[in-house]
């Protein structure tokens, strides 16, 4: 079985995920942007293994930590898809622009795609490339427990915003109507901010998809 842990970190209190394999207690920590020694004494407290840290986008509050973390643990960093590689090279300027610790610059070891898996433990999650909110931004779905890690893609009651630099409000909009929604209204998802929620619920009653 696919267990997670959701721990917000950073002054914008973003969802990092701690997600484990119950049978190996193997783990990997989605989105670490930060707060190292709280995401360290969680695994600790959880009994796990960290082996991977997955990204699903290179913003700062989600992929800050990330350098540092992977260096300190000898740890693949795992994502997110190569089109998100100007926001990784421009860490440091996100470090400094919202006062954040230094951030220290990395190379993924894997990019991923669309209709990629990632495994740890036994379990494995398959990826989808949700572009958007970034232009690489990336989903984890795991269909055996109807869970799905979506970063800023969707909210409850809200989407990820477009204003940055290379967001698109269409792309946005078509990853959410054509990469989400098939994954069954009942399906929660782990936001990168804020409650979860439930894809049926959210096409039901978010003023910025309702009935797409």
């Amino acid at each position: 079985m696919l267990q997670y842990l959701t721990v917000p970190v950073t002054p914008f209190q973003q969802n990092c995920s701690i997600v484990w394999c119950d049978a190996t207690k193997d783990a990997a920590i989605i989105d670490p942007g930060g707060d190292i020694d709280t995401l360290l004494a969680e695994v600790q407290h959880l009994g796990v293994r960290l082996k991977a840290i997955w990204l699903t986008h290179a913003h700062i509050d989600h992929a800050g930590a990330t350098g540092e973390l992977a260096e300190q643990l000898q740890l693949p960093i795992i994502g997110p898809h190569p089109a998100d590689q100007f926001w990784i090279d421009a860490l440091p300027q996100q470090s400094a622009m919202f006062g954040f610790p230094p951030a220290r610059p990395f190379a993924p070891t894997r990019w991923l795609h669309d209709g990629d898996t990632v495994q740890i433990g036994n379990e494995t999650l398959n990826v989808r490339h949700c572009p958007g909110h970034t232009p690489g931004h990336v989903v984890f779905h795991a269909p055996q427990i109807d869970r799905a890690f979506v970063g800023d893609v969707l909210f409850a009651g809200s989407i990820g915003r477009t204003d940055f630099p290379q967001g698109n409000h269409q792309q946005l909009i078509d990853s959410i109507t054509q990469r989400l929604w098939p994954m069954g209204d009942q399906t929660v998802f782990i936001p990168g901010h804020g409650p979860e929620s439930s894809f049926g619920r959210e096409r039901r009653s978010n003023p910025y998809v309702q009935g797409t």
